[in-house]
């Protein structure tokens, strides 16, 4: 059993935006708080995570997290490592260097960003990360096989990734149809859309439903969502069967 729980569902600047005065942001439904997008994967005793936001630290601490056994990084942009720093809480609590799995651009990323956490002499408390390069070859973590998907944000080549019968796809808004066949048979997609119009790095509400329907999982979830797509209640009388909102908090199982 591989179980999802989805920790942040928002754009890169999370649901509310500072000083939006919105409908979705000043909404008073808890599925409208978007914090920024990540999961985490748990399966026989492994706890994975998908993406460090800012957020981190907060998503981690409302779910009772308290250990990891890696991080998985789907690129180097700030809303999706901007936590990273909040790793030397696991370190210290867990006395564990944690396993951060990237490709070597985002990997040179982290070394600008976090250049105090690579240095030869240390700072006493920094985080400390174990560095785990990838590419498009399938790795495993424990026994969990994971199977890397080639996507595009705009120009920017990303990772999506599939584990087990679960896909997770963040930041995208072109999927090459050789990369698109390691998603068939998939039971769970999950995929981005921010908003019902064409945007340039992102799928369109329309172009992410015309991929679920490509996939044709037994279930889609919608993430990435930023407040110009709607409240959750209003975007889920709108889906088609099948296709699903997510928010922040939600648990789906599958074998």
């Amino acid at each position: 059993m591989i179980r999802l729980t989805f920790l942040g569902t928002g754009t890169s600047q999370g649901v509310p935006i500072i000083g939006c005065k919105c409908k979705v942001c000043t909404s008073q439904d808890p599925k409208d708080k978007r914090l920024r997008s990540s999961v985490l994967i748990e399966h026989n005793n492994k706890k994975i995570l998908i993406d460090a936001g800012p957020d981190f630290r907060q998503q981690l601490l409302r779910e009772n997290i308290g250990n990891l056994d890696a991080i998985i990084l789907t690129h180097e942009h700030k809303d999706h490592t901007g936590g990273l720093d909040d790793v030397r809480a696991i370190n210290y609590l867990q006395k564990k260097i944690l396993p951060i799995y990237c490709e070597k651009r985002v990997e040179d990323s982290l070394h600008k960003e976090y250049s105090y956490a690579f240095c030869k002499i240390k700072y006493p408390g920094v985080p400390e990360f174990d560095i785990k390069t990838i590419d498009n070859t399938p790795f495993k973590i424990g026994d969990i096989t994971i199977t890397p998907i080639r996507v595009y944000h705009y120009k920017l080549p990303i990772l999506g990734f599939r584990i087990g019968n679960i896909t997770y796809i963040t930041d995208a808004n072109r999927i090459d149809p050789k990369e698109l066949e390691k998603i068939f048979g998939s039971e769970i997609l999950v995929l981005n859309t921010i908003r019902k119009e064409k945007h340039i790095s992102h799928f369109s509400l329309l172009e992410a439903i015309e991929v679920a329907k490509k996939v044709n999982s037994k279930a889609t979830y919608l993430t990435h969502l930023s407040h110009q797509i709607g409240t959750h209640s209003e975007l889920s009388s709108i889906l088609p069967q099948g296709i699903y909102a997510s928010y922040d908090g939600l648990t789906i199982e599958t074998k």
